[in-house]
């Protein structure tokens, strides 16, 4: 069982100077980033649904405990993304017929799926973060610190609480379904889903925001998961960046081997994420908030002796 911790942190994102871009030299990574703040907000609605519904059906009272903290981390990451949209949203007011869309479509899923169904969603996708994510906080150094420091400092905390609840998703499916045949089966109909919601983030921001401001940078998002949305992602990103402006630029490709190991592994019948091998960023955010937790909304310049 994993012990969670809820941290409420209130990042500086009242202004109305945050960039759609905001990591110039990884245009790839700041869309992928901005993505996950569309995603976010109906995705962990889904969740804290889901887990509260499923909750009264755990017999184990620390199962309980941690599927209700596990619901409250998530809670807080959905304000949190609100907080960056809404940054957004003032300066491009048309984002929010596209959070409109994303919350739609995770609504309909709330409304039209099973309980087990939504559990098994929730951990197919919470299952592949772990390796997803490491790749990333390992090389934050490139990937995070030359951004906008609000923002990155956003997505650092996000993505380590992540790491924290890594096993919590598939924990709450297994007491209360744990069917791995059905969360199999349950995998073709996420993947669909996610390539929805890609398409209309991709269509949202090349729509809504001006070219000018980094809109066009939509297309390097796939609008789908079909073969021709990934080609077509790949050709915009040989137009629209330049060398050494690739999301995973600098990053050994035995890590990103080890990566898509790692997804597909994730979805195996015997994974259980406790034992993932974890970024050792993570220790080290874990132990500075600890002594100062102002760090989390300004990660490389409140306390930055690392």
């Amino acid at each position: 069982m994993t012990n969670l911790q809820v941290r409420r942190v209130r990042f500086d994102l009242a202004g109305d100077d945050v960039p759609f871009n905001w990591h110039p030299t990884r245009p790839a990574f700041a869309m992928q980033c901005n993505l996950i703040t569309f995603f976010a907000p109906g995705f962990e609605k889904l969740i804290v649904d889901a887990t509260r519904e499923a909750i009264p059906l755990m017999r184990d009272p620390c199962q309980a405990k941690e599927a209700n903290d596990y619901l409250r981390q998530e809670a807080q990451h959905s304000a949190a993304h609100m907080s960056h949209f809404r940054a957004l949203v003032r300066r491009w007011p048309g984002l929010q017929e596209t959070m409109d869309e994303v919350i739609a479509s995770y609504d309909r899923l709330t409304v039209t799926k099973p309980l087990a169904w939504r559990l098994a969603y929730t951990a197919v996708i919470e299952n592949t973060f772990t390796p997803y994510f490491k790749v990333f906080l390992d090389h934050e150094d490139k990937l995070f610190e030359p951004g906008d420091e609000r923002v990155a400092s956003l997505f650092l905390w996000h993505f380590v609480e992540e790491i924290e609840h890594r096993s919590s998703a598939l924990m709450v499916y297994d007491a209360v379904h744990g069917d791995f045949p059905y969360r199999l089966r349950a995998i073709g109909a996420v993947v669909k889903h996610i390539g929805e919601v890609l398409s209309i983030v991709s269509r949202g921001f090349q729509k809504h925001v001006p070219a000018a401001d980094g809109g066009n940078l939509g297309q390097l998002l796939p609008s789908g998961l079909a073969p021709r949305s990934l080609i077509s992602a790949i050709l915009a990103s040989r137009r629209l960046t330049e060398r050494g402006q690739a999301t995973y630029a600098g990053v050994p490709k035995r890590e990103m081997l080890a990566m898509l190991t790692g997804l597909v592994r994730s979805q195996g019948p015997s994974h259980d994420p406790t034992y993932e091998d974890l970024p050792a960023f993570a220790g080290r955010w874990f132990d500075r908030y600890e002594h100062e937790p102002k760090c989390a909304a300004r990660w490389y310049s409140i306390g930055a002796a690392r």
